[in-house]
Order: C-alpha cells, then sequence, then structure tokens
C-alpha cells in the first residue's frame, strides 16, 4: 500500500502544480510544476539522505519538466476535436508524443540525481551538451530538412525536446544507468498517457455543455499521471544507500527553485499590460494603478514566502530527522504558486470563484499535506536487488495497447459530438 500512497501523492501534486501552470504557461510555470512534484516525491519516500538533498534534486526536476514547456501544442488539441477518425487519432497520437517528452527529459534528470554517489557522479556539463547539440541537429533534420511537421504552421520545437530525449536517454544508456532510464521512461509513460487522456476528458466535457474550465482538467490529468510514473519508476527502483548531500550546491539550488524560477514567472506573468488586461476585464476603476499595486503585491508575497522557506530548510538542515520541515517547504512553495494563479486569473476578485477548477486546487493542497503528515516517520522500502530494464516484449505490449488506447478514445471522441470550434485536420 505504500507504494501506491507515495504514487498518489506525487501525481496529486504534480497535477495541482501543471494545473495552475495552465494559468501562466511557458517552460517556467512547467519548472515550478516539477518542482512540486519532486519534493513531493521525496518526502512521500521519506529516506533522510533524498530530502537533505531535496533542493538539487527538485531543481532537476524542475529544470527537466520545464524544457518541455518549449512545446506547441495548442492545435493538436483541434486535430482531437476533429470528427474524422484518423485526425482525431493523429491529435492524441501527438499529445501522447508531446506528454511524453515532457515526462522523458523530467523523471530522466530528476532519476540521475537520485542514482549519483560518491563514486558515481554524472557529467553534467557534457550531458547537457549534449542534449542541446543533439536537439538542434534533430530539429534541423526533421523540420528544416525532411519538413516532417508536426504542429503546422505552429512552433515545432518538439523536434529539440525530442533529441535532447534520445540524447539523455543514450547517456543514461551508456553509462548503465538503468534506475534513472526506467524513471524516464515510466514519467514518458504517464506523461503521454495523461496528455491524451486529458484532452479526451476536454473534448467529452466540451461537448457535455457542462460549463467548467475542461483545459484545466487536461492539464491537470498530464501532471497526475505523470508523477504517478515518475513515482513508479522510483519505488520499482533499487537505489544506492547515501550520498552526503553539498550544502554550498543546495543551497544556490534552493535560492533558484525558490526564488529564481517564481521572478522569472512574475516578470512573464505580471507585466504591466498583462495586469492592465486583467483590471480592465473586471472592471477596475483605475486599471493602471491596479497594475502597480498587483506588481508590487506579488513581489512582497515572494519575498516573505522566500525568507519562510529559506528559515524552514535551515532548521531542516541542521536537524537529525525531517518531522513536518518537509511538509511546511512543499506547503509554502505550492501556496506560494496557487496564490501567484489566484491573482493572475483574477479569480481574487471573481464572483465566479466558487465551483471555478482553481476552487479544487484550495481542496486538493490540504488533502496532499494531510497525506504527508499522516505518512511522516515512516519511509518507502526501496528494492535491493539490482535493478533490471523490462524486456522488450514488455515494452512492446505497451506500445501495442497504446496503439489501441488511442483509436479507441479517438473513435468515441469523434461520435461524441458534432463539428464544434477549434477543430483542425491534419490531413
Amino acid at each position: 500500500m505504500s507504494k501506491w500512497l507515495v504514487m498518489l501523492i506525487t501525481g496529486l501534486t504534480l497535477g495541482l502544480g501543471w494545473a495552475i501552470r495552465g494559468h501562466f504557461g511557458h517552460w517556467w510555470g512547467a519548472s515550478w510544476a516539477g518542482g512540486m512534484g519532486a519534493l513531493a516525491l521525496l518526502l512521500a519516500v521519506g529516506r533522510n539522505d533524498w530530502i537533505k538533498r531535496a533542493p538539487v534534486l527538485a531543481l532537476l526536476a524542475a529544470i527537466g519538466w520545464g524544457i518541455g514547456g518549449i512545446m506547441s501544442y495548442g492545435i493538436l488539441v483541434g486535430y482531437c476535436r476533429s470528427i474524422e477518425v484518423f485526425n482525431s487519432a493523429y491529435g492524441y497520437a501527438m499529445l501522447f508524443i508531446v506528454g511524453g517528452l515532457y515526462g522523458f527529459i523530467g523523471g530522466g534528470l530528476f532519476g540521475l540525481g537520485l542514482s549519483s554517489d560518491e563514486n558515481k557522479k554524472p557529467d553534467w556539463m557534457r550531458l547537457l551538451l549534449e542534449m542541446f547539440v543533439v536537439g538542434y541537429l534533430a530539429y534541423w533534420f526533421i523540420i528544416v530538412e525532411m519538413e516532417w511537421l508536426m504542429t503546422p504552421p505552429r512552433d515545432e520545437s518538439w523536434a529539440m525536446s525530442f533529441g535532447a530525449s534520445l540524447s539523455l536517454a543514450w547517456f543514461l544508456y551508456r553509462a548503465g544507468n538503468i534506475n534513472a532510464l526506467r524513471v524516464a521512461l515510466f514519467s514518458a509513460l504517464g506523461g503521454g498517457i495523461g496528455f491524451a487522456l486529458g484532452n479526451f476528458f476536454q473534448t467529452l466535457g466540451g461537448a457535455s455543455g457542462l460549463s467548467y474550465n475542461w483545459w484545466n482538467v487536461m492539464e491537470f490529468t498530464l501532471g497526475f499521471l505523470g508523477g504517478i510514473g515518475m513515482a513508479y519508476g522510483v519505488v520499482t527502483s533499487s537505489w544506492s544507500e547515501k550520498l552526503e548531500p553539498n550544502k554550498r550546491i543546495n543551497w544556490m539550488s534552493l535560492i533558484s527553485l525558490v526564488f529564481v524560477i517564481p521572478a522569472i514567472n512574475i516578470f512573464q506573468s505580471f507585466d504591466s499590460k498583462k495586469i492592465v488586461e486583467l483590471g480592465e476585464r473586471f472592471s477596475i476603476q483605475n486599471p493602471i494603478q491596479f497594475a502597480s499595486d498587483i506588481q508590487i503585491k506579488v513581489w512582497l508575497i515572494l519575498i516573505l514566502f522566500t525568507v519562510l522557506i529559506f528559515y524552514s530548510w535551515k532548521k531542516l538542515e541542521n536537524s537529525s530527522g525531517i518531522g513536518i520541515l518537509g511538509i511546511i517547504i512543499l506547503g509554502l512553495y505550492s501556496l506560494l504558486y496557487m496564490i501567484f494563479g489566484n491573482i493572475r486569473t483574477g479569480y481574487s476578485y471573481s464572483e465566479s470563484f466558487i465551483g471555478n477548477s482553481v476552487t479544487m486546487y484550495w481542496i486538493i493542497l490540504p488533502i496532499i499535506l494531510l497525506l504527508l503528515y499522516l505518512k511522516r516517520g515512516s519511509h518507502f522500502e526501496l528494492k535491493n536487488e539490482n535493478t533490471k530494464l523490462e524486456s522488450w516484449k514488455y515494452w512492446s505490449m505497451i506500445v501495442l495497447g497504446l496503439i489501441i488506447f488511442i483509436f479507441l478514445i479517438a473513435i468515441i471522441s469523434t461520435v461524441s459530438h458534432e463539428a464544434v470550434p477549434g477543430s483542425h485536420n491534419r490531413f
């Protein structure tokens, strides 16, 4: 049961982060969600040595899940809404690939951090350089040379993420790092299924006529199943016992995670033009002054939460155990994102707050923290035997199952509605 609890906590947290990310977009929003999911996973597993390195490990997950934020997928949602089965199936299949790329890099970098020990430290600079170079080469070959376009006329940066994933996979394979490779693969599987299934929910929800933020449901499902996949890869692998934390690197990572990522989100999502438009939408009497007040408010909130998290980490760093401090850090980090999301969307000023998808955030976070609180003091017993990568037959069956799954939801999707706004045909 412990294994499933770890997976549930991670899935709920990454799902929550990804749902909030939907109000921000871009890769920095995805980074925040990735950091939240990793922190929850570390706390749920409960290994003291991992939690003592939590800032570094969470930052790796944040970078990995954030890299996929360069990909455009809006038009893929339109393909899924087609009333022609093959066009719809194409949309769902491509969403699976996009979600899979999010998960592969996010889970792979996180798993690589977990598998580091005193005798086995990855060459991070070489890895990042290889991912960068292969990513651009893949883009040149697939998009420029062969013109295999996924989302015309939209941006085709998915090819860069694909190349970076190939490079990461080869890096892990040649190093014999089966643990991290499994985490990457299962994160990709969860993220891919989550994105396709989430958009299926969105399509049916939209066709039902019920008024709800179904796009947000799709985003939550991506994070939820992606988090479950990442957690499954971790709890079914065997890990080295201990790596002493580097306090200087920990603090540099904590600053990046807690201050730099949120600060960039402020610069990108709370600029004057966007907030003035928000004020005008809610009929604020002086939208320019409103924008100025909001900008001051979000910076003050960020500084306050940064101080509280730094103080909590300092106490945890100097303590012999974990106690409730880790839960407080995750709660503060998640709450900060929720507050920013509420302010950015204007639900703080809207009478329609109750019943909106944002309301669910304030229900999900307490559930996560309660589960972690009830689980505190215990840790999941990880496997002791050497980890082996599943056989080709295992993965072949998964691929076959995915093909059936995609065509099944495409068929149900096409018969569930007539032509709807935003639908497109690829072929």
